[in-house]
């Protein structure tokens, strides 16, 4: 009756598969086809998920850099236009807090662009339609804000070359403009032609200490000759192939 009915019970199939005497019929070769085809279609469902399946959060995070990556585009060419100097911007913003929008420094730099809470206040102030309150925690802000602080520098000085005045901008930006101002005096009064190139005042000290004079061009030199290039990708750097 069980087999009449379709059923054959599980040990019988096994005896009858070891007896080798599983019937060849049109009808029993059907329904091994089946059969197999079930199983195949099963293991293929068990099959471990694909890179292309895997869920959002098996996927590596992005990298910090790439997190901001379109916000600082987007600042830069607010600020420069499409020709932005991309790669320089983000190789100030790695040498500042490698892209950690918490970041907080000994000396109580905040921020992502490690502003001064009093030099954040004077932005807000001084670009109150374009940055509103200072934010130096919130990268959207500090960002917008660096790149606004850099174009506000490079107004104020001069150099050879486009490379030699980016030089100028970032030791501002690390040391203030006063520094700056000292140093290219310094170097006029030793014979320094116009307009000055970068290398007539990276030796020359107009009084600070020389802790913060040798970190003051360090950062200059980091952040144009080390990690520039790094971020040629993004876009280009105003000292790609000019040497320092």
């Amino acid at each position: 009756m069980e087999r009449a009915l379709g059923r054959t019970p599980p040990e019988r199939l096994r005896s009858d598969f070891q007896a080798g005497s599983v019937p060849c019929s049109a009808g029993g070769i059907a329904s091994i086809v089946i059969l197999v085809g079930v199983a195949l279609l099963m293991l293929a469902q068990c099959q471990p998920a694909t890179a292309s399946t895997v869920s959002a959060q098996e996927r590596p995070t992005q990298s910090a850099p790439e997190r901001h990556r379109n916000t600082l585009v987007r600042a830069a060419r607010f600020g420069f236009g499409m020709d932005a100097p991309i790669a320089t911007l983000a190789a100030q913003v790695h040498q500042e807090s490698r892209w950690q929008p918490n970041a907080k420094s000994p000396v109580g730099a905040q921020g992502i662009a490690q502003f001064m809470p009093a030099t954040a206040d004077w932005m807000a102030e001084l670009y109150p339609n374009t940055l509103g309150p200072a934010q130096p925690f919130n990268p959207g802000w500090a960002l917008r804000a660096m790149v606004q602080y850099d174009k506000w520098l490079l107004a104020r000085v001069s150099s050879l070359c486009e490379c030699d005045q980016w030089a100028m901008v970032l030791a501002a930006y690390n040391g203030g403009l006063g520094w700056v101002y000292r140093d290219s005096d310094a170097a006029r009064a030793l014979g320094a032609r116009e307009p000055l190139a970068w290398r007539d005042i990276e030796h020359n000290n107009a009084g600070r200490s020389a802790a913060n004079f040798k970190e003051n061009r360090h950062y200059v030199r980091v952040v144009l000759t080390r990690f520039e290039p790094q971020y040629s990708g993004w876009g280009r750097g105003v000292c790609d192939g000019v040497t320092l």
